[in-house]
């Protein structure tokens, strides 16, 4: 039988607050634990790699309802796009999108710099500003 955990062993284990377990079990991530005759909540040893588990598929910028889908066995068998493998080709795509979006940006910036640009009002009236400012519309 493994060893039974309070809400506060299993928060310092993994480093979460009580608030946060107690979140993921109404969110469905966790399974809601047997209780003392007092009250307390039960948790077993599963329940730290279980926490584990979510807060590093949050690290590779999972959502919840992500991380739900990718580790509920029932809904894998309901949608055949599930599974990490499906889960992390699709958020590997958004995290590519998101860092071109950002080189462009960086891009930008490294052009205004190199411009000069050290106060927008000046730079967006200036020709040679690399900012994208919207351009005025053209009259009729």
């Amino acid at each position: 039988m493994s060893t039974a955990l309070r809400t506060g062993e299993v928060a310092a284990a993994v480093g979460i607050g009580r608030e946060t377990l107690r979140y993921y079990e109404r969110r469905g991530l966790l399974e809601r634990p047997p209780r003392t005759l007092g009250g307390h909540r039960l948790y077993t040893a599963e329940t730290v790699t279980r926490i584990r588990v979510i807060k590093a598929a949050q690290r590779l910028g999972f959502t919840l309802d992500e991380i739900a889908d990718l580790t509920d066995p029932r809904r894998h068998r309901r949608r055949p796009d599930g599974g990490l493998r499906a889960g992390a080709s699709a958020k590997l795509a958004q995290v590519e999108e998101r860092i071109a979006e950002l080189e462009a940006v960086a891009d930008l910036l490294r052009a205004a710099l190199s411009a000069g640009c050290d106060d927008l009002d000046a730079c967006a009236a200036a020709p040679e500003c690399p900012l994208p400012f919207p351009q005025p519309a053209s009259g009729p």
